[in-house]
């Protein structure tokens, strides 16, 4: 979990990736519950924002045994996996950026198990060049190729079971082409000891912000409903919903589900609240808003009559009445946003804006599809925001000057 996640700021601007909310519970929350039962004691590799990873486990898993190991060279996976320490024993290795679904882990252990080798577990996906794919001759391992498109692949998926020998192996891995220490040089200088575990259930690496969206979407979607707040006699819902303690829907809400609200929220009267939506703890979604496939972190709110679509918006941020968020293209065509200075497509023909904490927009505005306003900025009213926001800035329409002449009859 040492990695800035730069490709998902702002959202990292202010957090390790690894406390990420996705469906209100944080990245490595989902991790953590995907494990439960299945391990004595967790070794954590961590640099960025540590302190705030410590904190959350601290508090949250008091009873846990976690060793917390420093990577002080954020160098590759390789030396990512070195910097856990000589572990002794055969061990189960995790991406601290993934979202793995707990079959997968089990499929992996009982694999290990039964044959005695090291694993490498692998999904049948499309490969748009992000992944290393895993070359197989009759199911055994021969080799992985350099991260490449390609229409159909066994895509590395970064869930192993390791053998102590690993670490011998990263020891005499030399330096990839980017100039990192790969996991997957060790791994098939090893290979003869390798099976390979192809796991048919969902996976997704959390490598944009849109793929935030995706998980959120997976997991509410056969959530079971819980109604631990208070629902007022005129509002309304339709699908499974779940709405945290302390949280009021009053009158004239809209509800369709599958929609996740956490806790102490109000919202309502007159909103309209679409599904695939997360709301976090202590937000306020007031009159005329309408929030449709979107992620608002705690302590933010949208009170009046604003629309956000296929959105993530970050902690305590404030859209101003009238707020307008576009998602879709007019010629429906694949969104693409800006990631590190390049424009990426999402592959979604609908996505809206993302949003660091602590921001604010104005009465008034106007926001392109696909667009990212930095974390502790301000956008005036009336702006109509074509490009990025960088992080602390503040974007103001400009007035133009009049002049007027009174005239007495």
């Amino acid at each position: 979990m040492a990695g800035k996640g730069t490709r998902l700021r702002p959202l990292t601007n202010t957090r390790p990736k690894a406390l990420i909310p996705i469906a209100n519970e944080y990245l490595i929350d989902h991790i953590l519950s995907a494990l439960d039962g299945l391990f004595d004691g967790l070794v954590f590799v961590v640099n960025y924002k540590m302190e705030m990873i410590m904190d959350h486990v601290s508090e949250r898993y008091p009873d846990t045994d976690v060793t917390y190991m420093y990577q002080e060279n954020v160098s590759g996976t390789a030396d990512a996996v070195l910097s856990a320490g000589e572990l002794e024993e055969p061990f189960l290795c995790i991406n601290g950026d993934v979202f793995i679904e707990r079959e997968c882990i089990v499929e992996a252990l009982a694999l290990f198990r039964a044959s005695g080798k090291q694993v490498i577990s692998v999904k049948r996906m499309e490969n748009d060049g992000r992944y290393g794919s895993v070359l197989t001759c009759g199911g055994v391992l021969e080799g992985i190729s350099e991260k490449e498109p390609s229409e159909e692949a066994l895509v590395n998926i970064g869930v192993y079971v390791f053998k102590p020998e690993i670490f011998q192996a990263i020891r005499e891995t030399p330096t990839s082409v980017r100039g990192e220490y790969e996991l997957t040089d060790s791994i098939i200088s090893l290979k003869d000891d390798f099976v390979i575990n192809e796991y048919g259930g969902y996976w997704n690496d959390i490598g944009y912000p849109w793929s935030v969206l995706e998980v959120n979407e997976h997991i509410v979607k056969d959530q079971e409903m819980v109604i631990e707040g208070n629902i007022e006699e005129r509002a309304s819902f339709s699908g499974n919903i779940q709405v945290g303690k302390g949280t009021i829907v009053r009158n004239g809400a809209y509800i369709i589900g599958p929609v996740r609200i956490g806790r102490d929220c109000d919202i309502g009267p007159n909103c309209f609240i679409r599904p695939y939506t997360t709301i976090g703890d202590n937000c306020h979604v007031g009159n005329a808003t309408e929030i449709k496939n979107s992620i608002l972190f705690n302590r933010t709110n949208a009170a009046h009559l604003s629309y956000v679509g296929d959105s993530i918006i970050g902690e305590n941020c404030n859209l101003g009445a009238g707020t307008l968020v576009a998602n879709l293209r007019h010629k429906k065509d694949n969104i693409s946003m800006e990631i590190n200075g390049k424009m990426v497509s999402s592959g979604r023909r609908k996505l809206g804006m993302v949003m660091g904490d602590n921001s604010k927009t104005g009465i008034n505005v106007s926001i392109y599809e696909g667009r990212v306003i930095g974390n502790d900025s301000g956008i005036g009213p009336g702006v109509i925001l074509k490009r990025n926001v960088e992080p602390n800035s503040i974007v103001l329409a400009q007035q133009e000057t009049t002049t007027s002449i009174f005239r007495k009859d």
